[in-house]
């Protein structure tokens, strides 16, 4: 099997010829000489959310007027608003295993790293499920480290099925996103025959030398089968990716515009850009010292690179963790942000003692595994009703999936701004469904507000109407209602 793995992979490996360092410093040197005007018409156009080039992209990446930032920060939510409308899609990420053959330096997994290291069973993946479901969650990210003799393919799928065959009450996860190592076209069709929501891989760093550094050994050190990965996962019938950055390793504006050209790549060749973008930064872990790593990106930098991705790519949901702080969080939320990870774990496990402390009204303590550390450390229900007063409704929304609105299928709608006439109504009943089911009496209090707001917000009479009646289902006791 081993063999046959290694040769799969020899063959199936390709040259990432699309991430050129030449073009990208000369996009980026180019991206300095435009005006004041051009730059004001750049962020004009992207107000029709049509997207941008990776050359208005380089340009947009390294301003620093105070002026033109707040004018591309609001272009960024009004867009945000224009597709995805006042949504916040939530989710929960479940690492199964700290085992790792690789020994990445940003990483609390690195081999070399002497932690005590488990892999949850089926039967402790059950008892995380069923916590996370009385925490109320829909959809989660599953995670690991890489160890292909530990945690083959074949515990993944055997996990991806225990999951979705695990229910609690009223509780069930309706979408696995699933984030693994970078593997071969035969195991990413094994893992859309179980039944994958979203394949999500980290580039961590475009920058070749300095993915090198990073990687110094174990078989994450091939650049160019790392960041092909997302070809043969398409290749594989996964017809949604989620691509992101570990903003801090390299410099932020050369893996903004390599992000892009990467993006580009799968439009060019499948037709279909990447369903998600994320933004980790760089956090505090075992073995990790932050003082080592001179690119790391502050806050207004980490803002900017938010909001120029949304005009970019205004099509794809961009998703925030809990590595950044409450405060800040909510600052993000306004420049594009359409998915955020509520009451993250990232340690092995942790759900299940989250759940008892949230019963007993106790902080959760940090976990001594995690992989890295995490910032915001509020319940769901906390997260939720923090939502709701800033004005936007919480989403456990999983239908796109599960009607087969995805890929090709799902960018049209969602470039036409049309997935509103269907999110929308969907977050309201997802959202009933956590009201009834886990919300504490303030967070019901103001979430019933909050529906009745939303409502307004469904510009088809029609289906405003339908989901009326929906939400007079679920109160008499249906679930999984959605259009």
């Amino acid at each position: 099997m081993a063999e046959s793995w290694v040769e799969l992979r020899k063959q199936q490996n390709e040259e990432a010829t699309f991430i050129n360092d030449e073009r990208i410093f000369s996009l980026l040197e180019q991206g300095k000489n435009y005006s004041r005007v051009e730059l004001e018409a750049i962020i004009g156009k992207a107000r029709l959310a049509k997207g941008l080039s990776p050359e208005e992209v380089a340009a947009l990446i390294q301003l620093e007027d105070k002026e033109l930032l707040d004018k591309m920060f609001a272009a960024a939510l009004e867009i945000k608003q224009k597709i995805y409308g006042k949504r916040l899609v939530l989710f929960a990420p479940l690492y199964l295993s700290d085992y790792c053959v690789n020994n990445c330096v940003y990483c609390g997994y690195r081999c070399s790293n002497k932690i005590t290291r488990k892999k949850l069973t089926m039967e402790e993946i059950r008892e995380e499920v069923m916590a996370l479901e009385e925490l109320g969650h829909k959809r989660l990210m599953l995670d690991m480290g890489e160890d292909p003799k530990r945690t083959p393919i074949e515990y993944v799928l055997e996990a991806m099925k225990t999951i979705y065959e695990t229910t609690k009450d009223n509780g069930a996860i309706r979408r696995i996103n699933v984030q693994i190592a970078a593997t071969t076209i035969e195991e990413y069709r094994l893992l859309k025959e179980a039944g994958i929501g979203t394949y999500i891989l980290f580039q961590e760093t475009f920058h070749r030398e300095t993915y090198a550094k990073m990687h110094p050994s174990g078989p994450k050190r091939d650049y160019d089968w790392h960041t092909t990965a997302m070809d043969r996962a398409m290749k594989g019938g996964i017809d949604d990716v989620g691509m992101g950055v570990l903003f801090g390793l390299y410099d932020y504006h050369y893996e903004v515009v390599a992000l892009m050209l990467g993006i580009n790549h799968l439009e060019e060749r499948f037709g279909v850009g990447p369903h998600t973008l994320s933004f980790p930064r760089m956090r505090e872990a075992e073995g990790v010292d932050l003082e080592t790593f001179p690119y790391l990106v502050n806050d207004d930098q980490f803002k900017k690179i938010v909001a120029v991705l949304r005009l970019a790519v205004p099509y794809t949901g961009l998703i925030i963790s809990t590595r950044e702080e409450p405060n800040y969080r909510d600052e993000i939320i306004d420049l594009g942000i359409s998915q955020m990870s509520a009451g993250s774990c990232v340690g092995i496990g942790g759900y299940k003692q989250q759940l008892e402390d949230v019963k007993k009204g106790i902080k959760t303590k940090e976990q001594g595994d995690a992989q890295f550390e995490v910032a915001d450390h509020r319940t769901p229900d906390q997260i939720i009703r923090r939502i709701c007063e800033s004005g936007y409704i919480p989403s456990y929304c999983t239908a796109c999936y599960r009607k087969g609105r995805t890929g090709d299928r799902f960018m049209p709608l969602a470039k036409s701004g049309e997935i509103q006439n269907v999110c929308q109504p969907n977050a309201i009943l997802t959202f009933k469904e956590y009201l009834i089911d886990y919300a504490s009496p303030e967070t019901k209090q103001v979430g019933e507000m909050t529906i009745r707001n939303h409502l307004n917000e469904i510009k088809n009479e029609q289906i405003r109407k339908i989901t009326e009646d929906r939400l007079i289902q679920i109160e008499k006791g249906e679930r999984d209602l959605y259009f």
